[in-house]
């Protein structure tokens, strides 16, 4: 019988595993707390969350959440990144943690989306552009040939009338 502590528990992971966007696997074993605590910090600064789960807990809760593969990228003890945001964003963060910090952290794996991504593919996740980049990079796309297109119209009509006008000329009579 599961205790009221562990039932909580796992009614808060499987709403984060619900939630979330993206979700990183990463091996702390060999952090100092002192580290662990400055991942944490980074993390909570780049909107995301850093969970140390029981592996038991994480595989009821993500299949209660309906995401039973998110189990696929534990490898013994890990801390789950959750985040409800960007997941290149999430990716850059735990990435550039990896990089800078030079610890004992590693990625083991994400999900996100249904799809199971090993640690080179969050690597590579993370050196895409964030999601307002490409949505502006999208929109100038666009802007372009609608500008160029009203550009040919305004000159089509321009040129026109600059036509009618000097025919009008030539019609006046000469005073």
């Amino acid at each position: 019988m599961p205790t009221a502590k562990k039932a909580e528990t796992l009614a808060e992971l499987e709403d984060k595993v619900s939630r979330s966007t993206i979700a990183i696997s990463t091996g702390y074993r060999g952090m100092k707390v002192s580290e662990m605590t400055g991942l944490r910090r980074r993390m909570r600064e780049a909107g995301v969350e850093v969970e140390v789960v029981k592996n038991t807990l994480l595989r009821i809760a993500s299949e209660r959440a309906g995401k039973a593969d998110l189990f696929k990228i534990v490898e013994g003890p890990s801390a789950i990144i959750f985040s409800y945001g960007d997941p290149a964003a999430a990716a850059k963060a735990v990435t550039e943690y990896v990089r800078t910090a030079r610890n004992a952290l590693i990625i083991q794996g994400a999900f996100l989306e249904g799809e199971v991504f090993q640690s080179a593919q969050v690597a590579e996740l993370a050196s895409l552009p964030s999601r307002e980049q490409l949505i502006a990079q999208f929109a100038g796309g666009m802007q372009s040939p609608i500008q160029t297109f009203a550009g040919l119209i305004t000159a089509t009509v321009r040129d026109f009338a600059g036509l009618i006008d000097a025919r009008a000329k030539q019609l006046e009579p000469a005073a």
